[in-house]
């Protein structure tokens, strides 16, 4: 069994290239970039924040994706 890592990110703290009015498409914005970066994550929006879930293998690559989106 894998090891998961979850990530959350308050709608609040979205940088302004996200439209906070549509978190889902938010989620699936995060979902693709890290996909693209060959990361096996699934992001979702649960009411307050964005929940991203993926393998604790892939965690220092799902940082430097989620740094340059300016998201932590």
């Amino acid at each position: 069994m894998t090891a998961i890592t979850t990530i959350r990110i308050d709608h609040a703290a979205l940088p302004d290239q996200f439209d906070r009015s549509r978190p889902n498409a938010v989620a699936e914005a995060i979902e693709a970039a890290l996909r693209d970066d060959g990361i096996n994550a699934e992001a979702s929006d649960v009411i307050s924040h964005i929940k991203i879930e993926l393998p604790t293998t892939q965690l220092a690559t799902a940082c430097g994706a989620l740094a340059e989106l300016q998201l932590i």
